[in-house]
């Protein structure tokens, strides 16, 4: 088939489905390009690397599925060891999922919040019972653990009259519901020491999901932008006003670091 009988079928295609510009206007390419022509970060944020975060990083990690649509083990590790360097730190979510991320932290913070839709909202949104059922596993029955129900764009954070230690930003992925969240978080639920850390800013540890980096720069006061990180090894940006060492890297640079692992599986 010719170029000229491709566009045709194309144009074909779209007017038929217009559903496919969504494709489109939603791949990662059309994303950087947005970025780099209004924040010039081709190589998206500085990265910092986790023993500079944690000198002699090491962490357990007492629950990890390995199952879909969850964290890496190095993004729990993160969130964990931050709220372990504050006394009796306090931990909010946005995005529950299976409970694990929150699960985990638990061990750590004195008190977490988690916010997610209820599961009502979940089948509504077309989605089926089981998925909403599988939202909590491993925290329902934690006593430290606060599951609050709502649309994260509409939720009342003032409400709740309380400042956080840790947030973790891990709702739904699209850009406006990533912009609006940073900026509900840092509107309502930060203090002065307060860190934020963003999921799913990477595809992977060294591939730049740049919708969601757009979304973040968008969101926080750009006198800010200097407290942004992409963390080494993980999927997630983080936002500080501590000071580390941090480069920008490129797809496929070496690894500067390894990571030592002991697996063992427990019958739930």
């Amino acid at each position: 088939m010719g170029k000229l009988s491709k566009t045709f079928s194309a144009v074909g295609r779209i007017l038929k489905n217009p559903w496919l510009l969504n494709l489109i206007v939603d791949q990662n390419s059309v994303w950087e390009e947005k970025v780099v022509y209004k924040y010039q970060r081709p190589n998206g944020l500085p990265q910092v690397e986790l023993d500079d975060l944690f000198p002699h990083f090491s962490v357990e990690l007492t629950s990890f599925s390995f199952l879909g649509g969850g964290s890496l083990p190095t993004d729990i590790a993160l969130l964990k060891l931050l709220c372990a360097q504050k006394p009796n730190s306090s931990y909010f979510e946005i995005g529950t999922w299976r409970g694990e991320s929150v699960k985990n932290v638990s061990e750590t913070a004195k008190e977490c919040y988690t916010l997610n839709l209820s599961k009502a909202d979940i089948v509504a949104l077309g989605l089926s019972e089981k998925y909403a059922n599988a939202h909590a596993f491993f925290s329902k029955d934690l006593p430290n653990v606060i599951h609050l129900e709502g649309d994260s764009r509409t939720f009342d954070y003032a409400g709740l009259g309380k400042k956080f230690d840790v947030i973790f930003i891990d709702g739904n992925h699209h850009f406006d519901f990533v912009k609006s969240d940073t900026k509900n978080v840092f509107d309502h639920l930060m203090h002065e020491e307060s860190v934020v850390v963003w999921h799913d800013y990477a595809y992977s540890p060294d591939d730049v999901r740049f919708e969601i980096m757009h979304a973040i720069l968008d969101a926080v006061p750009a006198k800010e932008h200097s407290n942004l990180y992409h963390v080494a090894n993980t999927m997630c940006a983080l936002y500080t006003k501590k000071k580390f060492p941090a480069q920008l890297k490129e797809k496929y640079d070496d690894p500067l670091v390894t990571f030592e692992l002991k697996m063992r599986s427990k019958q739930l």
